[in-house]
């Protein structure tokens, strides 16, 4: 059982000229299905492939063409379902949402309205503070991407690209749950993290795989209880929404500035018009794109050229025995199996890739030390390489054996990093590396013993100051060191000069 105690964050509190103001924020994520086929043809997904070279005929909205559900998106979308600990609808519809771009050839957007594949579910948002927000997730509806107007290669005309054209996303829309800038962009990388833990979406932003659309409105303390308590959305103060969001950075800062804005208007004595809006990160600014639409005012209509998608229960309960452990239960197994702290277990946790690059590392070893050389020294070293774990030089075989020969004294910690060093560059054994290098550790109490005599008997001077102040003892433990190379065992230096200081 999952150990899954912990503390609401305080919300955001803005202070306006004339009152203080709280944040309301729900999300509309759009996470592109993992996928080698778009939703309704057979034409590839692959990313950065020419321009209209994957579209198929369906996808062009050729006279006569028929969608035809491919049966792998409607399981990774089940998968994702699963993920959320949502509520997945043996019975959902597609519906025809009418509006006209000129990257949408067909003049409508095949999605699903009133009869989405998963209901509701819910994300646990932790802050890193000890404190976590449970986001409830609405729905899960399925639907068809458009493809890309292009405006910078001419200067005088526009390019469309149809390869995006129906490709299938998955538009995850949360309660207006979240209540400050800093949870919306630890929401969205919770859910990118659960969906690469599923394989049902690589959640890569900067491709456009996962974009949201943030809903930001502002609300006088204690109306957000109320709204709660009730479920009266009039509690709350009318919402705008930044469209097309694709940087956990720009997110928080739109939402900073939209929340300012929409302050500024309530405080003069205005009032927030619905509606949606871009936002400029070079000006710092929101600016209007279009009025809010409603429902009816796309003219949304069952399709008539797909018949109602119905999936059976035995269907669902076989994909959710192939799910892997989730990022919250193997955090909480790491704190519990291998006795690491909540930060440690968080970032070997990020991603599935890490998490087992340590487990192999950790396996029949102390968790804390491997968890220590896995986070510290490995992962520090990547990131000053601009590497990712399944790149890593060293494997989880060899940083394990570095581990193993701390374990058994063969070396101290100062001489692993060494090891390490030279296993990093060269892909060295690190036993091979300390025995060809003549780099094992000297635990031999006379000899060690010997140099601690020396150091103190050349010293008297230094020896009469620790005398005076032990902290300054540690002066004889790094002459030791360095007169033995670094070899020694440390914890034995640090004993014998102690011992000998204190004459």
């Amino acid at each position: 059982m999952l150990d899954l105690s912990y503390d609401l964050p305080k919300p955001r509190v803005i202070a306006g000229a004339k009152h203080d103001w709280e944040l309301v924020i729900g999300m509309e994520v759009h996470a592109q299905v993992a996928s080698n086929a778009k939703l309704f043809s057979g034409a590839s997904t692959q990313f950065g492939a020419e321009p209209n070279s994957n579209v198929a005929f369906v996808d062009a909205a050729m006279p006569g063409m028929l969608p035809v559900i491919n049966e792998y998106c409607i399981e990774q979308a089940v998968r994702t379902g699963l993920g959320l600990n949502a509520e997945i609808h043996l019975k959902s519809a597609f519906d025809r949402k009418n509006y006209f771009y000129p990257d949408q050839p067909a003049g409508y957007q095949i999605s699903q309205l009133y009869h989405p594949i998963v209901g509701e579910g819910e994300v646990l948002v932790e802050l890193g503070d000890g404190t976590a927000r449970p986001v409830r997730v609405e729905r899960i509806h399925m639907e068809q991407d458009a493809g890309k107007s292009i405006h910078d290669m001419d200067p005088d005309m526009s390019f469309v690209d149809l390869n995006r054209a129906g490709v299938c996303l998955m538009e995850i829309v949360s309660r207006p749950d979240i209540r400050s800038a800093e949870e919306a962009a630890a929401y969205i990388l919770k859910l990118r993290q659960i969906m690469r833990y599923l394989g049902t979406c690589d959640g890569d932003m900067q491709n456009g795989n996962l974009r949201a659309d943030v809903n930001v409105s502002v609300c006088r303390p204690g109306a957000y209880e109320r709204y709660r308590e009730t479920g009266d959305f009039g509690h709350l103060g009318t919402r705008c929404e930044i469209k097309n969001m694709n940087s956990t950075r720009f997110i928080q800062q739109a939402i900073e500035v939209e929340a300012r804005r929409q302050i500024a208007i309530l405080e003069a004595g205005g009032e927030v018009d619905q509606e949606t809006r871009g936002f400029d990160p070079v000006k710092g600014e929101t600016r209007t794109q279009r009025s809010k639409e409603e429902a009816h005012d796309y003219r949304y209509f069952p399709d008539p050229d797909l018949l109602p998608l119905e999936i059976e229960q035995d269907w669902v309960d076989q994909i959710k025995t192939t799910l892997p452990e989730l990022p919250d239960a193997k955090k909480a197994r790491f704190i519990g199996d291998f006795g690491l702290t909540d930060y440690d277990a968080s970032v070997l946790t990020a991603d599935l890739d890490s998490a087992g690059y340590f487990e192999a590392v950790a396996a029949g070893r102390d968790g804390k030390m491997a968890a220590n050389w896995v986070i510290n020294e490995l992962f520090g070293r990547l990131k000053k390489d601009d590497k990712d774990i399944d790149a890593s030089p060293v494997t989880p075989a060899q940083l394990g054996g570095i581990v193993d020969l701390i374990a058994s004294d063969a070396i101290s910690g100062k001489i692993a990093k060494d090891v390490f060093e030279i296993t990093y560059t060269t892909g060295r054994d690190p036993a091979e590396i300390v025995e060809t290098e003549g780099m094992t550790q000297v635990t031999d109490t006379g000899a060690i013993e010997a140099a601690v005599d020396e150091i103190i008997a050349a010293n008297p001077d230094q020896v009469a100051k620790a005398q005076e102040n032990p902290k300054l003892a540690g002066w004889f433990v790094g002459q030791v060191m360095k007169a033995t190379g670094g070899k020694a065992n440390p914890k034995t230096v640090n004993q014998l000069v102690a011992q000998k200081l204190k004459g």
